[in-house]
């Protein structure tokens, strides 16, 4: 649905890795993050991670509350302003809106993830794109436009592709 435009360009050219974390607790998603964040240091050809953890964090509330853990981590592994943690879990919900609002879904996904960005590479991408500061607003749009029950939809049929997959 292109909502970060500079997404496709990392994965048409292979540079997004994918990683599934099987931690249970906090304490070994952690140990997996900090992993990936070295890997991502170590291999120039990583421009972006996607740390995805099915098994911890299931609840928005819990996982809200571990994004101040990973924040410490960045600071602690002097990464802070050389990679950003962009957060995705299935039941976000922005600070004031309704559970069901669409808007709620452009940082929705299908199960919980950390996206591990090279800040210099989304500075590249932001000097380069005509209007950065429009994003969001045209992604609430595109969400509100669809509605929650289309998107749900879709949502769905990434578990039902997965399923077939297999």
């Amino acid at each position: 649905m292109n909502l970060c435009p500079f997404a496709k360009r990392e994965v048409v050219n292979n540079r997004l890795a994918l990683v599934v974390s099987e931690a249970t607790s906090e304490q070994d998603l952690l140990e997996d993050l900090e992993a990936e964040l070295l890997r991502v240091l170590q291999n120039q050809a990583i421009e972006t991670s996607l740390l995805i953890h099915p098994l911890v964090l299931t609840h928005f509330f819990d996982y809200n509350q571990f994004l101040f853990l990973v924040d410490e981590l960045l600071i602690s592994m002097e990464l802070d302003g050389v990679i950003q943690v962009a957060s995705f879990h299935p039941d976000y919900q922005f600070g004031g809106s309704q559970v069901d609002d669409p808007d709620n879904y452009t940082n929705r996904s299908p199960y919980p993830m950390l996206h591990l960005i090279r800040e210099s590479s989304l500075e590249r991408a932001i000097d380069s794109h005509p209007d950065v500061a429009g994003i969001p607003q045209r992604n609430i749009e595109l969400m509100q436009a669809m509605g929650s029950q289309k998107i749900k939809l879709l949502l769905q049929a990434c578990f039902e592709t997965s399923r077939h997959t297999d």
